[in-house]
């Protein structure tokens, strides 16, 4: 798992083995929920854009409180 963080607001994740996924998009939550309670303003976006390639991000048109899942076109 190769993760980038971007002002603390998005992480971009890339994986290389699919059994990495789930716990790695769970630790990519937790770490953006703190943010997303201080805003109180967005929920949490994950987006998959590719296999293996994730973005998690706290995004206003997300219920704050709440995580929605994705797939990029």
């Amino acid at each position: 798992m190769t993760p980038a963080m971007v002002a603390e607001r998005e992480i971009r994740l890339s994986f290389s083995k699919a059994d990495e996924i789930h716990d790695g998009l769970d630790r990519a939550v937790d770490a953006l929920i703190e943010s997303a309670a201080a805003d109180a303003n967005c929920g949490i976006l994950v987006t998959r854009h590719e296999p293996g390639t994730y973005t998690v991000a706290l995004d206003e048109s997300v219920p704050f409180g709440q995580t929605r899942e994705v797939i990029a076109a």
